[in-house]
């Protein structure tokens, strides 16, 4: 399973059990972890890759501990301080960072509550850290674009000069992303003021005419994020019934004086609605499931979602003749269909898109038996 699959099983899993998380050591073990583990590919419990409680004193200041440090080629590469997934990242949570960055050989320091991750290095001045992160991850709506910079990190293909190579240009776009979604969201009235010069006919941008272009901003806004989001499904789906379906979807998600709310794709996702169906995001959550778990087998793009009325399936090739699970999610008790040799389904009650992965062996071997055939007509 490549970095894409393990990101999307841990973002499912954050999506499905944060509201049941309260503190710092709940979030450390349910999503803190399995990021170092699933993802990065550290054996969390081995101590000569993750030190938990990793203690360096510094100068004055005794006993302080840092939550973990990572180990690469027997040197301490990383260093990560966590707080609980309910409390927003602030710099003050940094501080032991920034104590400890100066007094190891670690580049890279990260400081997350399980849901925002954020990657430090010393662009600014050697071997301080940086007040400003290089990367920040969401793992609730996950930047795709980030994953190649966060391969380098994983254990397996570690490239600390490549990804402090990378560092500043990363830094800047990802400042100028968040930027611009903030003005996106909320115009600034800089920005009003700027977008109204370049199309208001008038000399003079007086107060009046910035009140009155705010809302036009804002509605202009949201309405090319819409069309942008149009555009990009139209291109996934294809043509005909789907496209208007998109675009009412798309339109209502994100109308005027809303906050921007796309429909979701997971990556490489080939996804097909019939008409006056919505998908839901607890469906794409169970079918980014399905599908990481397939992957063992095939790649993901043999992959397929088709959403009905009645069930969400998931299909090997797009082929009605080699479904690998159905989501019967449209009732008030949900269930997964799973399917045996002959193709007869049975349907399993499920609370959670993670309880897939309790059958996870049942559908690998749904998939490998359509392989097996298709070997055997060769």
């Amino acid at each position: 399973m490549g970095i894409t699959e393990r990101v999307a099983e841990l973002s499912a899993k954050l999506k499905q059990q944060k509201g049941s998380i309260e503190t710092e050591e709940a979030t450390k073990n349910a999503f803190v972890m399995p990021f170092i583990g699933r993802v990065l590919g550290y054996d969390v419990f081995n101590p000569a890759e993750v030190i938990p409680e990793f203690t360096a004193d510094v100068g004055t200041k005794r006993g302080e501990k840092i939550d973990y440090a990572l180990v690469h080629d027997g040197q301490v590469q990383m260093l990560i301080e966590a707080k609980k997934v309910t409390e927003p990242l602030r710099l003050e949570h940094a501080s032991q960072l920034f104590r400890y960055f100066s007094v190891t050989n670690a580049r890279i320091a990260i400081l997350t509550n399980g849901q925002t991750w954020e990657f430090y290095t010393d662009l600014d001045e050697p071997n301080k850290m940086d007040s400003k992160p290089f990367l920040v991850l969401d793992l609730s709506a996950v930047d795709r674009t980030l994953l190649p910079e966060l391969a380098k990190l994983t254990r397996e293909s570690f490239d600390l000069d490549s990804v402090i190579s990378a560092a500043g240009e990363l830094k800047y776009i990802g400042a100028i992303k968040r930027a611009l979604g903030a003005e996106f969201k909320e115009p600034s009235e800089e920005w009003v003021r700027f977008l109204a010069g370049r199309v208001y006919g008038g000399r003079n941008i007086t107060q009046r005419v910035r009140e009155q272009f705010h809302p036009l901003v804002q509605k202009a806004a949201h309405q090319f994020l819409t069309e942008q989001v149009n555009d990009r499904l139209k291109t996934a789906l294809g043509s005909g019934e789907a496209e208007q379906d998109v675009t009412e979807l798309a339109a209502a998600a994100q109308a005027p004086g809303q906050d921007a709310a796309p429909l979701a794709e997971p990556e490489g996702a080939q996804l097909e609605r019939t008409r006056d169906v919505v998908t839901t995001e607890d469906e794409l959550d169970a079918y980014r499931v399905v599908r990481a778990i397939a992957c063992s087998e095939v790649p993901a793009d043999r992959i397929f979602g088709r959403d009905t009325k009645t069930y969400f399936g998931v299909l090997l090739d797009d082929n009605n003749r080699k479904p690998v699970a159905r989501l019967w999610f449209n009732r008030s008790r949900r269930y997964l269909g799973v399917f045996d040799e002959n193709k007869v389904e049975t349907r399993i009650p499920i609370e959670r898109a993670e309880d897939i992965y309790a059958h996870a062996d049942r559908l690998r071997k749904t998939v490998a038996g359509y392989l097996s055939k298709a070997d055997e007509r060769i």
